[in-house]
């Protein structure tokens, strides 16, 4: 809105309004979430030049996800250390060389090496990117719009990746994919150092739980490799068996080592509330199934249908293309209903679109499942928004930045499970391997919609109106000066109503 101010005012008020900070941040959150999605057209491409099969595949997307969901809690405190700014432009350079590796491999193993790199990349980015957003827009209302538009790209980078990767898979060559971040990301490192103010850095934090990170990475990565290798060696394999063993052990020295830190990288706090719990859980559960169906679908569209790239792309719009309209019609109920309703809605009718893949076969015609990939894709989009809301609505506020990272990390790791499990379980055969995917897909999103049923508050649970409370308190705080609320103007006529009566009396 124009204001009357002076020039000095207008010139000092103006930086902070600027979109140059925003569009800065949101280039790089852009690489980030597309290169998820991205790479999925291109994997028979990479398979077929660099002589690999499923099992590299995986590794390929996996390697990605893996890291960046490891490393979410510790690239957030180091944030908190160093200053959002200082990490923020490390992970846009360490995303962009790793772009340029991944791009030039010339075998899968240097191209796995590479995606880990850019999962570490992807992990600074992510948690900086938000206390950058903060510092920039100090006003509430700026602030609301700029978080809006950062999450916004999330679901327009997760649309456009399949559809993108097919039109440069089918035009420059699957290295196109990795070579597309490169101006990307030049331009988002000059646009963060030239115009994103650094957010304060706190050298007085407590360490940063460098043993409890290794255990968490420990478990994560052997889980993931048990997954994997399992459809190449059997579930029975030493190698396999050794690694779920490598897994538990992780995880049991992860959990010790945070219950006897003073400043616990993933607070156990958090988990004594049954709705945050359950939404992480449900966020595991979410994205292993979605993103699963990623993961399988282009191979069937490829591999069975014989489509070619540019055709895969589109043929995944009605599983991305309705993710935009699913996240804002789940910000509105949310709002109006809290986060249970559009969360069990959602799971419902995810479930209901995994089941319809039941009935694929090699001539299943393309028209039977364009409604099965819209209602996966639409029940996902509109669970996850409500789930974020969850979670941040379930923990203290002073926990709100680990509630905000334990919800990325799960879904980033429901994300690797879901290529884990479902590239194994297509060893014995694509179409039949997608079958038993898919049902425990689906089997999935109802035991979450259960969850949700039963542990995540409504507008009537005392944790939304704990919200609401809070939001009405912030709205007074908001008030101009020299205007009272309502409340506070009737209780001064009231005492100067008795003063006047005092005098006269």
């Amino acid at each position: 809105m124009p204001t009357i101010s002076t020039p000095t005012t207008a010139h000092r008020t103006a930086p902070r309004l600027s979109p140059l900070p925003l569009a800065a941040v949101c280039l790089g959150y852009f690489m980030v979430i597309l290169d998820v999605t991205v790479v999925t057209v291109a994997l028979p491409a990479i398979g077929t030049a660099l002589h690999t099969g499923v099992t590299g595949l995986q590794w390929v997307v996996d390697g990605y996800t893996l890291v960046f969901a490891g490393l979410l809690l510790f690239c957030g405190g180091l944030g908190d250390r160093l200053g959002g700014k200082v990490v923020f432009l490390g992970g846009l350079l360490v995303f962009t060389l790793a772009s340029a590796g991944c791009a030039l491999a010339p075998t899968a193993t240097v191209l796995v090496l590479a995606r880990l790199v850019q999962g570490l990349g992807a992990a600074l980015m992510v948690p900086s990117s938000l206390a950058l957003l903060q510092t920039a827009y100090q006003d509430q209302a700026a602030r609301a719009r700029a978080f809006g538009v950062w999450g916004t790209v999330a679901g327009l980078a997760a649309g456009a990746g399949p559809v993108l990767g097919g039109v440069l898979v089918a035009g420059l060559g699957w290295r196109s994919v990795f070579f597309l971040n490169l101006p990307v990301g030049l331009a988002a490192l000059f646009l963060t150092h030239r115009h994103v103010p650094a957010s304060p850095a706190d050298r007085t934090r407590p360490g940063l739980d460098v043993p409890a990170q290794t255990a968490a990475a420990v478990c994560l990565a052997a889980l993931a490799t048990g997954c994997i290798e399992a459809g190449a060696l059997g579930w029975t394999h030493p190698a396999v068996l050794g690694a779920f063993a490598g897994c538990l052990a992780g995880l049991v020295a992860f959990l010790a080592l945070e219950r006897r830190s003073p400043a616990p990288m993933l607070p156990p706090v958090l988990f004594r509330t049954r709705a945050f719990a359950a939404s992480a859980v449900i966020g595991v559960l979410l994205n292993t199934g979605f993103y699963g169906l990623l993961f399988l679908a282009p191979l069937y569209f490829q591999q069975v249908h014989h489509y070619s790239a540019l055709r895969t792309g589109f043929a995944l719009l009605p599983a991305v293309g309705v993710v935009a309209v699913g996240s804002a019609l789940a910000g509105r109920l949310t709002a109006r209903t809290g986060p249970r309703p559009p969360m069990v809605a959602g799971l419902a009718v995810g479930a209901a679109g995994l089941a319809g893949w039941l009935v694929v076969g090699p001539d299943t015609p393309y028209l039977a499942l364009v409604a099965p990939m819209a209602c996966a894709g639409f029940g996902t989009a509109l669970t996850m928004p409500a789930s974020l809301a969850a979670v941040m609505e379930a923990a203290p506020d002073e926990r709100s930045g680990a509630a905000a990272a334990v919800f990325h990390a799960t879904r980033q790791i429901g994300s690797a499970l879901g290529v884990a499990l479902f590239g194994t379980l297509t060893a014995t055969g694509l179409v039949a391997g997608l079958h038993t995917a898919v049902g425990f897909a689906a089997a999935g999103f109802l035991t979450a919609a259960a969850l949700a049923a039963r542990c995540i508050p409504g507008s009537g649970r005392p944790g939304h109106r704990r919200r609401r409370e809070r939001n009405a308190r912030e709205r007074n705080a908001r008030e101009p000066r020299g205007r009272e609320p309502k409340a506070r103007e009737g209780k001064a006529r009231d005492r100067t109503r008795r003063g006047r009566t005092a005098r006269r009396t």
